[in-house]
């Protein structure tokens, strides 16, 4: 992790001058960051890299010479660091940028057409310090889950996660059988991104994967994704419980909110297995302390394992999550309460 006594050393990788420009207008302006180097394309970047030794490298991804994946690919094999990635919202740039925080880029900032104006850039700072204190992805290990022989006894996963969270997910939905419990994921992530995220985990995990709509009732082997935007993913817990896609305002300071989808479980708290992982902030901490008090079983992933120990952390610190797990065994927990005959009360 960085010193915080010293300005966490930044360098920017982007083709577009007018774009270092900005970010470096913008970082100038916290005495904490300091932007060391700027380079054109990756070529230019190994140069920089090996001669300023930054703390976070912000990297675009469509650029000459070498895209932004491939040299991502690089980093992380060569010279692992914490890497923003800085792309577009379009819908090639979605699906790049989801793959490429699947590599092991810290988090995204998607430029958009106002980018100077909109309030985007003021994002950046946040997410260079939390970059700076992240921990770097881990190889990929996990424990064998119930496979073929799991028999879910009628509960409902909820997965709540943020920064980090798309190589979770991958390692934890990679783990779900094809019949496994229905499952809904809230993800902090835009729009755009979630779509592309959605495919990608429908295309590499047993279970059917799928953006959540209004309305559409839980199955065994479907996983429902918050579709973020102008709403959170919450359950309708009905006769037959079903997604509701909630348009209220951001909760916990986030639209998809894990703490609304938590909370809207109460009710069938004695069906509920709810997992935290990975993510800034404290979104899903309370929410989970509500189910557990109305008898969900609720795990935490840890510290270890995490990119950022936040959410987790909270929900841990005041009760919400009755233990930690790695994320190699975070699949096997949650199918192994699933098929426990029982839920309990705190």
């Amino acid at each position: 992790m960085k010193d915080a006594r010293q300005p966490i050393r930044v360098a920017i990788v982007d083709d577009l001058a007018t774009i270092r420009r900005l970010v470096a207008m913008e970082l100038a302006r916290h005495r904490d960051i300091e932007l060391v180097g700027e380079a054109e394309h990756p070529y230019q970047a190994r140069v920089m890299i090996k001669t300023l030794n930054p703390d976070v490298l912000i990297l675009d991804i469509e650029m000459p010479h070498m895209n932004g994946l491939d040299f991502l690919k690089k980093i992380m094999t060569l010279r692992p660091m914490p890497v923003l990635m800085f792309s577009s919202l379009t819908r090639s740039g979605a699906k790049a940028a989801v793959e490429a925080l699947s590599i092991g880029a810290v988090d995204c900032l998607g430029k958009t057409p106002t980018l100077s104006t909109d309030g985007t850039l003021q994002q950046l700072p946040g997410l260079v310090r939390m970059a700076a204190a992240a921990r770097l992805a881990q190889p990929r290990t996990q424990d064998a889950g119930a496979g073929n022989a799991f028999r879910n006894r009628n509960r409902i996963v909820l997965i709540g996660s943020s920064t980090g969270g798309v190589d979770a997910l991958e390692q934890v939905i990679g783990g779900f059988p094809a019949n496994c419990p229905p499952t809904l994921v809230t993800q902090h992530m835009p729009a755009e991104f979630l779509k592309s995220f959605t495919a990608r985990l429908n295309a590499m995990a047993a279970p059917e994967v799928r953006l959540a709509s209004d309305g559409a009732l839980l199955r065994e082997g479907v996983v429902y994704v918050a579709p973020g935007g102008d709403y959170h993913l919450a359950v309708d817990a009905g006769r037959a419980p079903c997604c509701r896609l909630d348009p209220q305002g951001k909760v916990s300071g986030h639209r998809p909110s894990v703490d609304v989808l938590y909370g809207s479980a109460v009710p069938l708290a004695n069906r509920v297995v709810a997992a935290i992982l990975t993510g800034m902030g404290a979104d899903g901490a309370k929410g989970m302390l509500d189910l557990r008090r109305a008898g969900a079983r609720t795990l935490a992933q840890d510290e270890e394992s995490c990119t950022v120990f936040g959410m987790p952390r909270v929900a841990l610190e005041n009760g919400g999550a009755e233990r930690a797990v790695p994320l190699r065994r975070v699949a096997p927990a949650i199918l192994d309460l699933c098929t426990q005959p029982g839920l309990q009360t705190v």
